[in-house]
C-alpha cells in the first residue's frame, strides 16, 4: 500500500479553510478517483514546539491506494481538476510525498 502525502507548507500569511477542505475538497477528490481511493484523511499542524514554532505544514492531506501505478491512473485524468481547486481552501503551493506503508 502507498500512501500520498500532499504537503501545504506553513507561514506568516498561510491561511486554510479546513472546512472546505473537508466538505468539499476530499469529497471530490473521493469521487474523481474512484475505487483506486483506498483512504483518506487530513491533519491540521499544531503550533505546540517547546520553542512555539510554527508547525512546518499548516496542513497534510493524506491518500491511500494499493500501488504507486492505481495513483497514477486515477488521478491524471483528474490532477489539472483538482489543482484548480486548490485556490478555493488554501493560499500556499502543496508538495507530494508518496510513500509505501511498511
Amino acid at each position: 500500500m502507498i500512501k500520498v502525502n500532499v504537503l501545504y507548507p506553513n507561514g506568516p500569511q498561510a491561511t486554510f479553510d479546513f472546512d472546505y477542505y473537508r466538505n468539499t475538497h476530499l469529497p471530490l477528490v473521493a469521487e474523481l478517483l474512484g475505487d483506486a481511493l483506498q483512504d483518506k484523511h487530513v491533519e491540521m499542524g499544531l503550533d505546540a514546539s517547546p520553542g512555539g514554532e510554527k508547525a512546518p505544514y499548516i496542513a497534510i492531506g493524506s491518500l491511500y491506494f494499493a500501488t504507486v501505478e492505481a495513483f497514477h491512473a486515477s488521478l491524471g485524468p483528474h490532477a489539472e481538476q483538482l489543482m484548480a481547486d486548490v485556490i478555493n481552501f488554501t493560499n500556499t503551493q502543496p508538495s507530494f510525498q508518496v510513500s509505501e506503508l511498511l
